[in-house]
C-alpha cells in the first residue's frame, strides 16, 4: 500500500501553537520508541517524522494529522 506522503514532502499540521509546517524526513512503518514511550504503526498506517521549518524540533504524526503544504 503506498504511503500518503514521503520524505521531502512538506506538510502542516495544527499543535498547540496554532499550524505548524516542517518537511517529511522519515516514514515509520513499525512500532518505535520515541522519547521513552512505544509510538505504534504498520504499513496500512504509518507515522511521519517531520522536522519544523522555523526550529530544530522533529515531530512524529500519523497521516491524518497532516496536510500537504
Amino acid at each position: 500500500m503506498p504511503h500518503e506522503f514521503k520524505p521531502g514532502d512538506h506538510v502542516r499540521w495544527n499543535s498547540e501553537a496554532g499550524h505548524v509546517g516542517g518537511t517529511i524526513t522519515k516514514v515509520h512503518t513499525r512500532d518505535f520508541d520515541w522519547h521513552g514511550y512505544t509510538r505504534h504503526c504498520s504499513e496500512e498506517d504509518p507515522q511521519y517524522e517531520i522536522k519544523s521549518d522555523k526550529t530544530d524540533h522533529v515531530a512524529v504524526h500519523k497521516g491524518s494529522a497532516l496536510h500537504k503544504a
